[in-house]
């Protein structure tokens, strides 16, 4: 697939919320995920995971402090030759009782069809 199709085929996923399925279906065995430094560590997460198991155990460890989602957003993307990036966040309470809405910018590179690299700015 190229960039765009990779880029095209995350947002029709991200709509369905099925992020699972994006990261089992779109991400390389090799994925780096680059968290911004102050969020990781106040979140007790990792600034990088490498490789898609550890990724998506990141994810469902992420998912498990959350309570409810009142609602997430994913823009189009935007397309510079192996890169796209989106903005995307979400509004929810966390299980600590503490509401939180998050904003950010990810920025995706895509190789031999795959997610090599996702890192996050906010």
């Amino acid at each position: 697939m190229t960039t765009q199709e990779v880029a095209d085929r995350y947002i029709a996923l991200d709509k369905e919320g099925k992020w699972m399925d994006i990261q089992s279906e779109l991400y390389s065995q090799d994925i780096i995920c680059i968290e911004p430094e102050h969020v990781a560590t106040s979140m007790g997460m990792p600034v990088i995971t490498k490789g898609l198991a550890a990724v998506q155990a990141k994810a469902v460890a992420f998912n498990e402090m959350i309570e409810e989602v009142h609602g997430a957003y994913c823009s189009e993307p935007v397309i510079g030759g192996t890169y796209f990036s989106v903005s995307m966040g979400m509004d929810c309470t966390m299980k600590a009782g503490n509401r939180m809405k998050m904003d950010e910018i990810a920025v995706f590179q895509v190789k031999d069809g795959k997610i090599v690299i996702e890192q996050f700015f906010y």
